[in-house]
């Protein structure tokens, strides 16, 4: 027998991956709620990146409990929604993880991601601090049931990619 359809999605990936686009777009052709991880930062976290110092794991864990308790309000209401984080580190999507929740990470190359952030305007977090990211990033190993997507595909392609792997064998059990 198939597994449920997932009702929560996160789309994960280092700053400037295109979590927020795709995951908006994800929600949007899903017809579920869309919540941005960026919103759930206290600001003390906010103005820390935004002076160019790095997150620690300990600034990290409020942000991250309040994605948690958000997931589960979620999943208590059955409502299903999509949600953008960067979860760079195995630890911080296992936090995440629900049998109801399903992982899509954005994968791709420093330089372009780069580019695409020295390219956003009114945007907290500077580009200096990529580094900082993909010196932390733990991609997300085979048992994560994760779905990779390139972000050198559009945000409709990476989209379709994505559906269709939740349709598809990886998405059911």
């Amino acid at each position: 027998m198939a597994a449920p359809r997932p009702s929560i999605i996160l789309v994960t990936g280092v700053s400037g991956s295109g979590k927020t686009t795709v995951g908006e777009l994800l929600a949007d052709r899903l017809g579920w709620d869309y919540a941005e991880a960026d919103d759930f930062h206290p600001k003390a976290n906010i103005e820390k990146m935004r002076a160019g110092i790095p997150l620690t794991d300990d600034d990290r864990m409020p942000w991250l409990r309040a994605i948690a308790r958000w997931i589960d309000e979620r999943l208590a209401s059955g409502k299903p929604a999509v949600v953008s984080t960067s979860a760079l580190k195995r630890r911080y999507r296992d936090m995440l993880r629900r049998p109801e929740v399903r992982s899509v990470f954005l994968n791709g190359d420093r330089e372009l991601i780069e580019r695409r952030i020295s390219a956003r305007k009114g945007h907290f977090f500077p580009a200096k601090l990529l580094e900082t990211q993909f010196r932390e990033l733990e991609p997300p190993e085979p048992d994560e049931n994760t779905v990779e997507v390139s972000v050198r595909d559009t945000p409709d392609e990476a989209v379709q990619q994505i559906i269709d792997a939740l349709n598809g064998p990886a998405g059911k059990d």
